[in-house]
């Protein structure tokens, strides 16, 4: 008896390449929706006429709850969009499909080329029907511990998806599953680490840097910033104010930081500590640049508290420059990346001497080297310095 002829799987079911190419071939692709956009490409070769679709990712950034993406045919590549932690009080997202699927629907399917279904008669809706599209669909994509995100597709075939398009999508969707929740966590932890210790230190724990005593010597400005009173705030005013007041504060102090490329390598109570490598030509000037900014941003962060009834807010910058240890510190289970060595004790020391001198902003003579030419600075004088046998040549700078 002869065998029964070999079926080739991709030929019997042109979603076949699409399913091994999104198993097999997406491992070198670092970003979902750069997989999100070609996987519609591909659906779109199969015969499945996709012509609108996206992915819906909760993340919980700190500034952000999630991210769309979006893909349109003809797009090269899909959109993305930021989600804010209040979208769910806004019309755009009440009674939208992902209302309904985060409330627990397994699918939602509505029909373009009629009207509206009973209680769905939200914008998106219209908005598709106006773009000529027929027929929608959505689902929840699960990850692992039941963490849903959504999936859509939409098209603009007369009748919509047939029972075929729709088996074929549904297939999809647990290796897509999979795919988007290894770069969702991908991304989770990059975004963790870059919150937490800072984009560059982030970088190099990701690539392996995690022993502890592992580290570099590298040359910096450091910069030390510590808020005045700070005790006498946190015991008298409520504690959701107190925190407000903070987040106020170091918003003004850490965003002029990072435009100018340094990198706050740790909160310390009222405190922060951040470095300017100078491996950028410009490090000393970014730092001075980036105080001139973010004390402005103070001033401006004190009228509001001054219209809000808020005494307002006094601070001392200290600045020096010098080699510091950069790397992993801490127990054997418990570890901190930063800096430590004689130039962060030296900005220390500046940052508090500016209670006693009377100054906003302390620079060391070293530091000063790098930027007195470009920059009005007051010399201060030569003072003493605990921890520092020879009294430091001082210069203040007023922005």
């Amino acid at each position: 008896m002869n065998a029964p002829p070999k079926i080739d799987p991709v030929a019997a079911h042109p979603d076949s390449d699409v399913l091994h190419w999104l198993t097999n071939d997406t491992r070198d692709e670092r970003f979902i929706d750069n997989i999100f956009a070609e996987l519609c490409v591909r659906l779109q070769r199969a015969g499945i006429p996709v012509k609108r679709a996206s992915l819906h990712i909760l993340i919980h950034h700190p500034q952000w709850l999630g991210a769309r993406i979006m893909w349109v045919d003809g797009m090269r590549e899909a959109e993305i969009a930021r989600v804010d932690y209040d979208v769910r009080e806004r019309s755009e997202y009440i009674g939208s499909p992902a209302n309904e699927i985060h409330d627990g629907a397994t699918e939602v399917r509505e029909n373009l080329e009629r009207d509206p279904s009973p209680g769905r008669k939200h914008a998106v809706y219209d908005e598709m029907r106006e773009k000529g599209l027929t027929d929608y669909v959505a689902w929840p994509l699960y990850h692992t511990l039941g963490k849903r995100h959504i999936v859509t597709f939409a098209t603009d075939r007369p009748g919509g998806f047939d029972d075929a398009h729709i088996g074929c999508l549904l297939k999809l969707l647990p290796i897509l599953a999979l795919v988007s929740e290894i770069r969702v966590k991908n991304r989770l932890a990059r975004t963790l680490l870059e919150t937490y210790v800072g984009s560059h230190a982030g970088e190099l724990i990701l690539a392996g840097a995690t022993r502890r005593g592992s580290g570099t010597t590298v040359r910096a400005a450091i910069m030390i910033c510590d808020l005045r009173d700070f005790t006498r705030i946190s015991d008298n005013w409520p504690r959701d104010d107190v925190i407000d007041l903070l987040n106020g504060y170091f918003d003004a102090m850490s965003e002029p930081i990072a435009r100018h490329g340094g990198e706050i390598l740790k909160f310390i109570g009222d405190g922060l500590l951040a470095i300017f490598p100078l491996s950028h030509p410009s490090a000393c000037a970014d730092l001075l640049h980036a105080v001139a900014e973010a004390r402005q941003a103070m001033v401006a962060l004190n009228e509001k508290n001054s219209e809000a009834g808020r005494a307002p807010l006094n601070y001392g910058i200290g600045v020096h420059v010098g080699d510091v240890m950069y790397g992993n510190i801490g127990s054997r289970s418990r570890l901190d990346f930063t800096v430590i060595g004689p130039a962060v004790n030296m900005a220390s020391r500046l940052e508090t001497l500016t209670k006693q001198l009377g100054r906003t902003v302390l620079l060391s003579r070293a530091f000063a080297d790098f930027v007195e030419s470009d920059f009005d600075l007051e010399r201060v004088g030569e003072y003493p310095v605990r921890g520092f046998s020879e009294p430091i040549e001082l210069f203040a700078y007023h922005g």
